[in-house]
C-alpha cells in the first residue's frame, strides 16, 4: 500500500516536472518576469489542494489497504445522494472538461503539450492541475506580451 502511494507520488512529480520542462521558456530568459500576485495565488491554492488531497488519499489507502484502488475509490465517491451529486460533477470536470479546456485553450495560447495538465490531475489533484494550468496561462500571457513588445522595439 505504501508502494502504491509512492508510485503515484512519483507520477505526480514527473507529470508536474514535465509541464515545467516543456514550458521552460516561460521560466527562463526573464520575458515573463517574476510571478505575479495572481500567479502566486494559483500556486498557493494548488499546493494547499495537493496537501489536503494527499492527506485524505493517504488515510484512504491506510484504511482500506489492499482494497484501495481507483475503482474502489470511485465507487466510494457514490455512497449517498449528496456525494453522488458532488462525485458526478467532479468526474465530469476531471475526465471530460479539464482535458478539453486545457488542450484546446492551451494550444490556442501557445502552451507546449497542454494535455499534461490532465495527466497531472490523475496523480495530484484536480484543483492542483487546474491551478498549475491557470498559473502557466498567466505566465504565458505575460511572456507573449513582453515578446511582442520586444519585437516592436527591435
Amino acid at each position: 500500500m505504501t508502494k502504491s502511494l509512492l508510485f503515484y507520488a512519483v507520477l505526480g512529480l514527473l507529470s508536474t516536472g514535465l509541464a515545467f520542462a516543456w514550458n521552460r521558456h516561460l521560466f527562463t530568459g526573464g520575458l515573463a518576469g517574476r510571478a505575479s500576485g495572481l500567479e502566486g495565488l494559483y500556486y498557493v491554492v494548488g499546493l494547499c489542494s495537493l496537501c489536503l488531497g494527499w492527506y485524505f488519499n493517504i488515510r484512504y489507502v491506510h484504511t482500506y489497504g489492499h482494497q484501495a484502488s481507483y475503482i474502489n475509490f470511485t465507487k466510494m465517491l457514490f455512497s449517498n445522494w449528496a456525494s453522488d451529486s458532488a462525485a458526478q460533477d467532479y468526474t465530469i470536470v476531471n475526465v471530460v472538461l479539464l482535458p478539453l479546456w486545457t488542450i484546446v485553450d492551451g494550444r490556442r495560447r501557445g502552451l507546449r503539450r497542454p494535455w499534461i495538465f490532465f495527466v497531472m490531475s490523475l496523480f495530484t489533484s484536480l484543483a492542483f492541475a487546474m491551478a498549475m494550468y491557470l498559473a502557466f496561462v498567466e505566465r504565458q500571457v505575460r511572456y507573449l506580451r513582453e515578446r511582442s513588445a520586444a519585437s516592436k522595439t527591435a
